[in-house]
């Protein structure tokens, strides 16, 4: 409980205390390069603060050119700062209330990050039209496929968005495999645990040549490549009983 305390304290001072001054700049200049490399500073900061030691595989996997989509399990919250810091220059696409927030919310926009409203059918169409375009850009992206975090860590269903997004746009696919953040803060719980996050890239799945008539093949080949660096206890039910488990959910 203390630790969950220091770490929330420490985030909101930093993103208050380092983040305005360099958001000012970052709007006045219209560079955001350096609002970037001070978002994953604090990232580093806070992942040490909560005791995350980081065991990586499999990075020397990442393309050094091109855009690609990164396409992590999402267990628990330090998942986005412990992928993060180890990508090169990525946007991401967020849940809309992350938005809200100060100074972080209008960082995140300045930058490029698109917002999702996954309640909202029709807007969740135009964030996949934004990062279809922005990848065609260039822009590399990280996505978490099941779309929230799983409550027991075992791996959910995955969207069929972000893999419509990644069909359109060309762009391949790196499958990151994400174990053991489940047990340093769960969903719902407050409490952070100090452990070990392990990090597994996996070899890049090509969308060239495919439609979005075969997205439920491609959605198969991210997904058992995910499923090969998790703990068996982190694999769906389905999956451990030798039964296939669900290969995606609707948007």
């Amino acid at each position: 409980m203390i630790r969950g305390l220091l770490v929330i304290c420490m985030t909101l001072a930093y993103v208050l205390v380092v983040g305005t001054p360099v958001l000012i700049y970052s709007a006045i200049s219209g560079n955001t390069d350096f609002l970037y490399r001070v978002g994953i500073l604090g990232a580093r900061v806070i992942l040490r603060l909560a005791g995350v030691r980081l065991v990586l595989q499999g990075r020397e996997k990442v393309p050094t050119q091109g855009a690609v989509v990164f396409m992590a399990n999402h267990q628990g919250n330090c998942d986005p700062p412990a992928i993060f810091v180890h990508l090169p220059p990525v946007l991401v696409m967020v849940k809309k209330e992350f938005f809200r927030v100060p100074i972080l919310g209008r960082g995140m926009r300045l930058r490029g990050f698109i917002p999702v409203e996954r309640q909202n059918r029709e807007r969740a169409f135009e964030a996949v039209e934004q990062a279809v375009e922005a990848l065609k850009a260039g822009h590399s992206f990280l996505v978490f496929p099941e779309g929230t975090r799983s409550r027991d860590g075992r791996l959910q269903p995955f969207k069929k968005g972000v893999f419509v997004m990644a069909i359109r746009a060309g762009a391949a696919i790196v499958p990151v495999s994400i174990s053991g953040s489940s047990k340093v803060m769960r969903k719902g719980e407050f409490a952070i645990h100090p452990g070990t996050v392990r990090l597994t890239f996996h070899d890049p799945v090509p969308t060239a040549g495919y439609t979005l008539e075969d997205r439920e093949q491609v959605i198969a080949l991210v997904r058992g490549a995910i499923l090969k660096g998790l703990e068996k206890e982190e694999w769906p039910l389905e999956e451990q009983r030798g039964r296939p488990g669900m290969q995606a959910a609707s948007y």
